[in-house]
Formats: C-alpha cells, sequence, structure tokens
C-alpha cells in the first residue's frame, strides 16, 4: 500500500513538472514566434497551414466530441438549466465575439494611430489574453489526465498559439511585437498558476471550455480562408490529418 501511495505521488509530481514545462513553452511561443520570418511569406507559409490543420483537429476530433460531455454538467446545473443545447451556444458565442473583434480590427485599419488611440488594440489584446488564460488554466484541469492528453493539448495549442501570433503580427505590427506578445505570454502563466493553485466549478469550466472551442474555430479559419492569404491546402489537410490520426489511436 505504501509503495502504491509512492507510486501515485510520483507520477503526479512528474504531471505537475511537465505540466509547467508545457506552460513555460507555451509562453515562450508568443514572445518568439514574431521573429519566424519564413513564416511571413505569400503565397502562405506551409508551416502555418499545417499548424492550422492541427488546430481544427483538435477542434473537431476532441474538442467538439468533449462539448457532449460538457453538455451533461450544464444539465446538472441549476444556473443553465433553463436552456437547451448551453454548450453549442457557448461555443457559437465565443465564435462570434471572436468575429466581431477581427471585424472591429479590419474597419480601425485605415490608420495605425487611429487603431491604437481608439482602443482597439487593447481590447484586441485583452481578449486574447483572457483567453490564454483559459488555455494555461486547462493545462491543469484536462478532460483527460495524464501526459500523453497533456502533449496532445500543449501542442495542438502551441501551433495554435503560432497562427495566432502571425495574425496579431500582421494586424498590429510594433505594437504588438512592443507589448502584445509579452502581455499573451503573462497571461499564459497567470492562468497556469490560477489552474495550479485552484479549481474552478465544473459548470463554469464547461462554459469556458465551450467558449475555448468557438474561438478556436474562429481564429484558424479567419487566418486560412482570406483569399489573398493564398494558403497551401495540401498542407492544411496534412496537418488535420496526421493530429486526428494521433488523437484517435
Amino acid at each position: 500500500m505504501l509503495l502504491a501511495v509512492s507510486n501515485s505521488s510520483e507520477l503526479s509530481q512528474t504531471n505537475l513538472i511537465f505540466t509547467i514545462i508545457c506552460a513555460l513553452a507555451l509562453a515562450l511561443i508568443h514572445i518568439y514566434a514574431s521573429k519566424l520570418k519564413f513564416l511571413d511569406t505569400i503565397p502562405r507559409s506551409r508551416w502555418l497551414s499545417m499548424a492550422s490543420g492541427v488546430s481544427v483537429a483538435y477542434v473537431f476530433v476532441h474538442l467538439l466530441p468533449d462539448l457532449n460531455e460538457q453538455q451533461e454538467i450544464f444539465t446538472e446545473s441549476e444556473i443553465f438549466s433553463f436552456i437547451e443545447h448551453h454548450v453549442y451556444l457557448m461555443a457559437l458565442i465565443g465564435l462570434a465575439v471572436f468575429y466581431g473583434l477581427e471585424r472591429m480590427v479590419t474597419e480601425s485599419q485605415q490608420d495605425e494611430r487611429n487603431k491604437v488611440e481608439s482602443g482597439i488594440y487593447w481590447i484586441h489584446i485583452i481578449s486574447f489574453a483572457l483567453y490564454n488564460a483559459l488555455i494555461g488554466y486547462l493545462l491543469f484541469h484536462r478532460e483527460e489526465s495524464g501526459l500523453r492528453s497533456l502533449f496532445l493539448y500543449a501542442i495542438a495549442m502551441g501551433l495554435h498559439f503560432i497562427v495566432n501570433d502571425y495574425g496579431l503580427n500582421q494586424d498590429h505590427q510594433s505594437t504588438y511585437r512592443h507589448s502584445g506578445r509579452w502581455i499573451l505570454a503573462t497571461a499564459i502563466i497567470i492562468g497556469s498558476v490560477i489552474g495550479w493553485g485552484g479549481n474552478i466549478s465544473a459548470a463554469a469550466i464547461s462554459v469556458l471550455f465551450s467558449f475555448l472551442a468557438g474561438g478556436i474555430i474562429l481564429n484558424v479559419l479567419k487566418e486560412e480562408l482570406p483569399e489573398e492569404r493564398q494558403s497551401n491546402f495540401g498542407a492544411f489537410i496534412l496537418g488535420a490529418f496526421v493530429y486526428s490520426i494521433l488523437l484517435l489511436l
């Protein structure tokens, strides 16, 4: 019995160490992704398209099926019992919120000075900071425990961050490189610390989890779909296919 407890404790300690490493790695991606000059090409870098494919595969093969389980938590919650399909509604809200943010940024891009002074930049960055904090929190509160689940989640989110960083760098340029990337990196650490030290209710996690799914879908597709991106369809499909196989095995 003592040996079993010792092994369990050791495994927990190992998970904790690797989770902290993943949190730091995700933060470093935000700090250094804008320096990857080979991504800044037209036609779109095949690596960005492949990263987008991985992110989409994670949503459709892992996150969306998990929403069914989250729906059960919603159903048991008295707060949300009056709404049907609560989880999918929250995913739709997540998609709509980030779509609205992108529309605001697009409409403010005529003048860089006006964009910053009007607060669009900070609205955009704060929204992504909350998004990143949620991703950091879920490092410690995933649906499935264990190192395999941790690494699959970290890989998908890391590649997703590269895609997000590219878009934010294109939208805000030097302003983002000066402050935005540091804010987003810090948000991941803050979310991870909250996840490490505390536990939000299951119903609240279901809300955040669903919102995250909608946000990921929008943030990936808005980078891949515009015609001027000249995205690499083959790389997108390859990334989605290979990562889907990994998730299904």
